[in-house]
């Protein structure tokens, strides 16, 4: 029996504020293709200026799928990412159109090309003692009780990022077996599409420079006012969207706990520390191909041209 072939993507990845939405407008315009964001902020309706979303110009020249999908409330996990985004593909490909796949969320990506760790059953009880458990010694006693079953998995892991942590506490719990175990025994080996995965890479330096200066942009469009409008809306800080960088800084300086240059100060040293963990991430992904952008563009162009015949 004849294999049905896999639908190709590109994907375009890397770093926040490294270029990664330029490049994919232009290939897009190239292969004549249409845009899945993969960036799991940009998910949110109302998180414009914070989220660095595609302008409604950006928006019309070339289509974009996936932006404004959810209210900032409402729970998005990878698996509800993975399954929009096939929705939004066989649209796109249905339509004869090429799909661009970009953003920095590697779980999303990883999610969409891969396959998850099928969940443990029953976690719901579990997950809510952890979260009690965490709200009364903190992320870093989180992280070092991870430490001690899944050495493995918490190396990647940064303690603010609790919500992975929990998962992976949860897991074993539930199972016995650390998550990173489970990991391997998977394998992330049954590719669900044919992907020219692509990362956009930029010297440390440049890099960090371009931070600076989005998150000064960001600013001067009104990001405070973008906070403070969802606060009115009665979205809480406690919401994960809210407790996004950008959002956090923000909302900490609206509420009187720091000053309006700490909150900048913050948001870009976070924001910094986030784009070291994003390379990290897409550097162990073998399949990605790395290249400099704009520099690159006419090798990244025929690249795409060339996988999609």
């Amino acid at each position: 029996m004849s294999r049905v072939p896999l639908a190709k993507i590109v994907i375009v990845c890397g770093p926040t504020a490294s270029g990664k939405s330029d490049l994919a407008l232009r290939l897009a315009e190239t292969v004549d293709g249409e845009i899945v964001n993969a960036d799991s902020m940009q998910l949110y309706r109302g998180m414009d200026i914070g989220t660095a979303k595609p302008t409604p110009r950006q928006q019309q020249e070339v289509r974009h799928h996936l932006i404004d999908l959810v209210a900032p409330d409402q729970p998005f996990s990878a698996a509800d990412f993975a399954t929009a985004a096939d929705a939004a593909i066989a649209d796109i490909v249905g339509r004869g159109k090429r799909a661009i796949v970009v953003g920095g969320t590697g779980l999303y990506l990883r999610a969409l090309v891969k396959g998850l760790v099928e969940s443990p059953g029953g976690g719901e009880a579990v997950r809510e003692a952890l979260q009690n458990e965490a709200a009364q010694v903190g992320n870093e006693a989180m992280l070092a009780q991870l430490r001690r079953v899944d050495p493995d998995l918490a190396a990647e892991l940064h303690p603010n990022n609790l919500v992975r942590i929990i998962r992976a506490l949860e897991v074993f719990r539930l199972t016995g077996v650390p998550l990173s175990r489970h990991q391997r025994d998977h394998g992330f080996s049954s590719c669900r599409y044919d992907a020219l995965q692509i990362a956009v890479d930029v010297a440390r330096p440049v890099l960090y420079g371009r931070i600076e200066q989005r998150v000064d942009r960001m600013v001067e469009e009104g990001l405070l006012d973008e906070v403070a409008r969802l606060l009115v809306e009665g979205y809480a800080r406690e919401l994960k969207s809210m407790g996004a960088i950008g959002y956090k800084e923000a909302v900490a300086h609206l509420c009187g706990e720091i000053p309006f240059v700490e909150a900048v100060r913050l948001i870009k040293r976070n924001t910094r520390h986030y784009a070291k963990r994003q390379l990290t991430w897409f550097r162990g992904e073998p399949e990605i191909i790395w290249f400099e952008y704009p520099e690159k563009f006419a090798i990244i162009q025929r690249q795409a041209c060339d996988f999609f015949q």
